[in-house]
């Protein structure tokens, strides 16, 4: 059959007729460039969405993470340090001035003796004002005692008894400084000047005229006396001396109280233990009646010191105690010597039970005081000191521990010299770590501690020294119990590098990938947005 073609110009020709109207029709598309519809949101919202509820979840994570401090208060503390260093505490002091037997011979009266104490007073402290001291704050009182009567300046304070002096038993009294110390003591009331009272401790310099050489004695109970032949300016700048050098300035050249550490533990106790070791039981045994010792010696010591500190006393004897230092024997000397050098490796912490104290709980203090009786092998015992002198003392001192006290018995002197006498902060830690966990309690206990501070300032200021005495205690052991306190000891710095170490194995993937993700979808939207523009400037 024959087959019906068309010729192949005409399919060829309306082939290439077809294709130049679609060119016609339609612009160059190119997908890699241009894109017919606008890119859509979902992608985008649905990564921003993640992002943002990883934000979202970042301050719950850092509330849990958070370190809780209680408020202190900064500036009531700042307030009071900057006080204290600007205007050192003085003390309020009272001098009582008493003249015996100025008759006709004095030249003063009451008041210009006053004025004229007070004024070499103002030369020996000169215009340093010195924390702790009296400085400027005194008062000067001034008693004539005569025959005709008693005349007081306009500051006299303490009463006097008038005529209290002229006793037969004072010549008898005068001849012995401990006697007439006891003497004056209880002419000058004893419960009246020698107590602490709300005005303060007077202190009270008797002078006597007499026909007889010049002497200056201060005595044990803040009292002093000057007997003799003096006249009347020499006199006055004697009292003076004697105010300001012994009663102001404890008897120091330099006139200045040396802050020292006071060997009190932190929560205001303080355990005094006495032991008495027997080297060798075997060669002698020696005890002690040690009642007879807290009672007559300690006991008013513990007294007097108990509105600063608590202080308890217990006494023990050891046997087998050696030492465990070496000594050498001194043909010179007839006895063993050990030096300076040897004193770090005295102390036998093997064999000196020393620490047995109940009594000593918490953070309280314990000094030793350790009598050492030595063997028979190393006795007599001599200290030698660096300039190869003997100690007269035979002991040594170890700061914050206590003391040694090395005894020969008698028994074994050898014509040796016998020895001498037997028997020594919260708010920047806090402001440099601020990642301290700081709990309520720490903060009651150093707002309490700054009230207690600023009521001993105060009773100091009044010359209320043993109400201010209590609540420096108290302020000090409050501020102890804040800065030693479990819960600062246990986590004391919890540092940014920390944390982030800890957490960040948990979050660091997390959050690179989600990072990452909403970058990139970022970079697709925009280029998916240009594709679109492309396309419909072509079209245009």
């Amino acid at each position: 059959m024959a087959e019906i073609a068309e010729p192949a110009g005409t399919s060829a020709a309306t082939s290439s007729t077809t294709g130049e109207k679609n060119n016609s029709d339609v612009p160059d598309f190119d997908p890699k460039t241009m894109r017919k519809t606008k890119p859509g949101l979902k992608r985008l919202f649905l990564t921003f969405t993640v992002f943002f509820s990883f934000l979202l979840g970042l301050p719950f994570l850092l509330k849990s993470i958070e370190i809780y401090r209680s408020p202190l208060p900064f500036r009531d503390i700042d307030s009071l340090s900057n006080s204290i260093d600007s205007t050192p505490l003085l003390f309020p002091c009272r001098f009582h001035a008493v003249f015996v037997n100025f008759d006709a011979s004095t030249e003063f009266t009451a008041d210009e003796l006053g004025f004229s104490i007070v004024s070499h007073m103002q030369k020996f402290t000169g215009s340093d004002q010195n924390c702790g001291t009296c400085g400027s704050n005194y008062t000067v009182s001034v008693t004539l005692d005569s025959d005709s009567g008693c005349v007081h300046n306009q500051n006299v304070g303490p009463a006097w008894r008038c005529g209290a002096l002229k006793d037969s038993k004072l010549d008898e009294n005068l001849k012995n400084d401990e006697d007439f110390d006891e003497y004056l003591e209880s002419v000058l009331g004893g419960g009246c000047e020698g107590s602490l009272s709300n005005d303060g401790k007077v202190y009270t310099v008797v002078v006597v005229n007499r026909d007889e050489g010049v002497r200056a004695v201060v005595g044990k109970h803040r009292h002093g006396w000057i007997v003799g032949r003096i006249l009347e300016a020499p006199m006055v700048e004697k009292v003076a001396e004697i105010f300001v050098k012994v009663f102001v300035n404890g008897g120091k050249e330099e006139g200045v109280i040396r802050s020292e550490f006071m060997p009190v533990g932190a929560d205001g106790k303080v355990v005094l233990s006495f032991s008495l070791l027997n080297a060798d039981p075997n060669d002698w045994i020696y005890d002690w009646d040690f009642q007879d010792i807290d009672d007559i010696l300690l006991a008013r010591i513990v007294e007097a010191l108990s509105p600063l500190a608590n202080i308890s006393v217990e006494s023990q004897v050891l046997y087998h105690t050696p030492k465990s230092s070496f000594a050498y024997w001194d043909e010179k000397q007839e006895s063993y010597i050990f030096s300076t050098k040897d004193l770090p490796f005295f102390v036998n912490s093997n064999e000196w039970h020393l620490d047995t104290s109940i009594a000593a709980d918490g953070r309280s203090k314990v000094l030793h005081f350790v009598v050492y009786v030595p063997s028979a092998r190393e006795c007599p015992l001599l200290l030698q000191l660096p300039h190869g002198e003997t100690s007269m003392t035979n002991g040594f001192i170890s700061p914050m521990w206590g003391g040694v006290v090395v005894w020969n018995p008698p028994g074994c002197l050898r014509d040796s010299e016998n020895t001498g006498p037997l028997m020594h902060k919260i708010l920047p830690q806090v402001q440099s770590l601020p990642r301290m966990i700081i709990m309520d309690e720490i903060g009651k206990q150093v707002t309490f501690s700054l009230e207690a501070a600023k009521l001993s300032q105060s009773n100091a200021s009044q010359g209320n020294f043993d109400a201010s005495a209590v609540s420096s205690r108290q302020a000090r052991s409050l501020a102890e119990d804040a800065f030693y306190h479990p819960s600062i000891m246990s986590v004391s710095y919890y540092s940014f590098e920390h944390c982030f170490a800890v957490y960040s194995p948990f979050f660091l993937p997390v959050s690179l990938h989600v990072l990452l993700a909403v970058v990139r979808e970022v970079k697709r939207y925009k280029q998916e947005s240009e594709k679109y523009k492309a396309w419909k400037a072509k079209g245009r």
